[in-house]
């Protein structure tokens, strides 16, 4: 069972009916003796990241999210998720996430680049990655306005208007896409597969 944490933010029924139409079991859920009982837990994730992190916050979800890691549990954090996931983000002042990973998310430069930055773009995939497996750089579906450069623990990268971007990360049990799986198409659906398959 693969448990969809519904903080009130996020594209929750699409990804929950990505997952119906994989046959993969899956539930939307607040419960937190669900999610720790779950096999897998996404980390969803829209709109602003300080009302998405404060909201979070506010329902106990970040100590949740905690025990979590601790037990081994893989995570998939999705777009405003995967923000969510490192130190700060830059969006209506500087604020902090959950500080997993180092990094901070900062906006394309709307003087240069077209912001939100929406729709297709093609990824570059390292090696390695099980979220990964059997596809081989594709076009996949964005919705951002900010970005981190890069990380250490980055598995795909993005190029947009001429700024490299980290498109994924990977450490350990945790998993994170900048991008949408749910809303990219069959691509989409065989990463969160793989996600399902780990």
């Amino acid at each position: 069972m693969i448990a969809i944490i519904d903080y009130g933010v996020g594209n929750l029924a699409s990804i929950k009916n990505a997952f119906d139409s994989l046959n993969i079991e899956s539930i939307i859920t607040s419960d937190k003796s669900i999610i720790l009982n779950s096999d897998k837990v996404i980390l969803p994730g829209v709109g602003a990241f300080k009302d998405a992190i404060d909201l979070f916050r506010s329902k106990g979800f970040d100590d949740t999210i905690d025990q979590c890691i601790k037990l081994k549990k893989p995570i998939l954090g999705i777009c405003v998720g995967m923000q969510m996931l490192f130190q700060y983000s830059n969006e209506f002042g500087r604020h902090k996430g959950l500080g997993y990973f180092e990094g901070e998310f900062v906006k394309f430069d709307d003087s240069i680049y077209k912001v939100p930055h929406m729709g297709w773009n093609n990824i570059i995939i390292k090696n390695g990655c099980s979220l990964f497996n059997n596809i081989s750089n594709p076009y996949v579906y964005f919705v951002h306005s900010y970005y981190l450069k890069d990380s250490k623990y980055s598995v795909a990268k993005c190029n947009y208007a001429g700024e490299d971007f980290c498109a994924a990360i990977w450490k350990d049990n945790i998993y994170a896409t900048q991008f949408h799986p749910e809303k990219s198409g069959d691509v989409g659906l065989k990463i969160l597969k793989n996600f399902g398959d780990l």
